[in-house]
């Protein structure tokens, strides 16, 4: 496993599996099983699962959700100071907010060799042309991150769907 950027394992590792437990809420709406949570001095101040398949929106990804509950926990939506712990590295999108919101660190599971922007495909978060880059930690408790996935995906196949 690699790691990279500033690494507190026991935090880091106990951060993603509240991620973990976010993701598992996804399964229930038949949402493709990604969690993530916002913390800030090692308390979480935003929860977050992917709920594009109940709400029909496609913009209501896991990160997206944790980062709007964080702002309206902090009053702000400079979240300066705050780490998000995701279960798959972040898609364009996502990348995008987390650098707006000034997010200080990234963490996450799995990476996403087809849609990831945090090293994979694209760099979005580390990008020195943006006004902020954002320190990466990757690989924290991958192989469960992944299998979540693996599972879900071999069902929905299974189904006939996705």
């Amino acid at each position: 496993m690699s790691l990279t950027g500033i690494h507190d394992w026991p935090l880091d590792e106990s951060m993603i599996r509240q991620a973990i437990a976010e993701a598992q809420e996804a399964l229930e709406s038949e949402d493709v099983p990604v969690g993530a949570v916002v913390a800030r001095r090692g308390s979480i101040i935003g929860r977050g699962h992917n709920q594009r398949e109940l709400l029909q929106d496609p913009t209501a990804h896991a990160e997206m959700i944790a980062l709007t509950a964080a702002a309206t926990a902090m009053g702000s939506w400079r979240l300066e100071g705050c780490t998000l712990y995701v279960t798959l590295e972040p898609c364009v999108m996502c990348a995008g907010a987390i650098v707006l919101a000034r997010i200080e660190r990234l963490v996450f599971g799995a990476f996403d060799p087809k849609a990831g922007a945090c090293g994979s495909v694209y760099n979005v978060v580390e990008d020195g042309r943006l006004n902020h880059r954002v320190n990466v930690t990757h690989g924290v408790l991958a192989d469960s991150c992944a299998d979540l996935l693996s599972r879900f995906f071999a069902t929905q196949r299974a189904k006939g769907k996705k």
